[in-house]
């Protein structure tokens, strides 16, 4: 079997770091692995890589589409097998970085997706529901999506209830792997981490995020792209409903909540390494990852 390499996590655990670090010493190349960084300008949403991060390491389906197109999983899933296949070709390790879950499942599982036309009424009809409302009807219609679905990732819920309805329910998962993968989850003490990602939230605002969602708001934002956090918390200061720290808040709040949510996600895999990161002195933290990688990289 062909073998992949992901690094994920939460934001603020030091994935671009440790990539970069894993990279080089592979010789290798990074493919994205988060859902809103193929994106053009949503940079600082995103805590997208600096180009002077980069080191000259190639980076993969980063800033590969302007925020008013829409970007599937499956689009994702093609994109990035054909990628494997090319660095294989080349020699190179697969290095797939980011923390969008469904994203990396769909590659590296036999996840198959429908070829039905889409019928995009769905979302007019359920728009007044909320996300509480909306998960209970799919219950009713797909007992076994609701289960893998969470109530808060609301377009899979519109997909699954949307499929239901045409009577074209389908497993999206199957656990069966489709490459030798090796999964690196950079993780810390819930506390700690909190608390790095809400100073992170004030390091963006220093940065321009207020700017830059107000930039984008200009624009007719894909259903995708207009999911990224600090977008839409954003959006009710902009038009004076809330006051910037209450905007802020919401933010801090929805970045924790999908921290909890990865490790949820990952939790439930027992084919993962979680490492719990140093940071007082990450080189450790690269040396573990780099052993842990070599044994399985350079096992016969």
């Amino acid at each position: 079997m062909k073998k992949v390499l992901i690094i994920t996590g939460p934001t603020g655990t030091g994935k671009t770091k440790l990539s970069i670090a894993i990279a080089k010493k592979f010789n290798t190349e990074i493919i994205n692995g988060d859902a809103y960084q193929v994106y053009k300008g949503m940079d600082i949403l995103t805590a997208k890589i600096k180009p002077e991060e980069t080191e000259n390491i190639k980076h993969h389906l980063f800033d590969i589409l302007d925020p008013t197109e829409e970007y599937s999983v499956a689009t994702y899933q093609n994109n990035v097998r054909n990628l494997i296949d090319v660095f294989h070709v080349n020699k190179k390790l697969p290095l797939i970085v980011g923390g969008s879950g469904l994203y990396l499942d769909s590659v590296i599982y036999d996840y198959n997706f429908s070829s039905q036309k889409r019928d995009y009424h769905i979302e007019e009809l359920y728009k007044n529901f909320t996300n509480e409302e909306l998960h209970n009807e799919l219950k009713k219609l797909d007992i076994e999506a609701s289960e893998k679905i969470h109530m808060n990732n609301r377009k899979r819920v519109l997909r699954a209830i949307e499929l239901a309805k045409s009577g074209n329910i389908i497993n999206e998962f199957n656990n069966k792997l489709l490459y030798d993968v090796k999964i690196i989850y950079l993780d810390d003490d819930r506390e700690i981490l909190y608390q790095v990602l809400n100073n992170r939230v004030d390091k963006m605002v220093e940065e321009g995020l207020v700017e830059e969602v107000k930039k984008l708001s200009n624009m007719s934002l894909s259903i995708t792209s207009s999911g990224a956090i600090g977008y839409k918390e954003i959006l009710p200061y902009l038009n004076n409903e809330i006051t910037l720290e209450q905007a802020l808040d919401e933010v801090k709040k929805n970045t924790r909540h999908l921290a909890k949510r990865q490790g949820t996600w990952f939790r439930r895999k027992d084919n993962i390494d979680f490492i719990k990161i140093d940071r007082k002195n990450f080189d450790n933290t690269i040396n573990q990852v780099y052993s842990l990688i070599s044994e399985w990289y350079y096992k016969k």
